[in-house]
């Protein structure tokens, strides 16, 4: 499924040292995930902490609305 970004997760992904291997791995491979209404919130852990990704969730695409280290 396609991944698209909002401008502020563009910007926290930079920021953060957030790579986009990490974000899918994070999506598709889930340690845990809470579902609020359309949101989605996926947690991975990775050697640099915790990895929460938020995100919507369409037909066709995926869209991050932010993400960072927990």
């Amino acid at each position: 499924m396609k991944i698209i970004f909002s401008y502020h997760a563009k910007k926290r992904m930079v920021e953060r040292g957030i790579k986009f291997e990490m974000i899918e791995d994070a999506i598709n491979f889930p340690n845990y995930i809470i579902r609020k209404g359309k949101k989605v919130e996926a947690f991975k852990n990775f050697n640099e902490g915790v990895l929460k990704i938020v995100y919507l969730e369409k037909e066709n695409f995926i869209k991050i609305i932010t993400l960072f280290w927990k």
